[in-house]
């Protein structure tokens, strides 16, 4: 999904925003996130994830033409953990899971699961 694609599923959902409504509320939330994160701040979506900052310390590393070595600085990156939530949601969509995702009425009601293989 992209920016665009938010937005629009956005203006979708909420018969009353316009487009433009609709982006300058994705834009100012994503603003408001990468400026939390510039500040070191940890954001926490409860059901989704949290996004924090992780440091990469200094090391060594090489030049792949020269094979010369190269001091890597220290760098701060952002970093996504997702939720319980979340996980359990991607995972009971996977292509290879036979659960059924939460919400989901269209499993058979006479099929049961053992070890994760239907059995009737």
């Amino acid at each position: 999904m992209t920016r665009s694609d938010l937005v629009a599923k956005l203006a979708e959902r909420f018969g009353q925003l316009t487009q433009r409504d609709a982006e300058f509320a994705v834009k100012t939330i994503l603003d408001a996130m990468s400026e939390a994160l510039a500040k070191g701040h940890r954001i926490e979506l409860r059901g989704f994830g949290s996004f924090s900052i992780n440091r990469r310390p200094p090391r060594m590393g090489r030049n792949p033409r020269s094979g010369e070595q190269v001091l890597i600085p220290e760098k701060l990156v952002p970093h996504f953990k997702p939720g319980k939530a979340l996980r359990e949601s991607v995972d009971a969509r996977s292509p290879g899971n036979n659960a059924t995702a939460p919400g989901d009425d269209t499993a058979d009601a006479d099929a049961t699961m053992v070890d994760n293989q239907p059995q009737r």
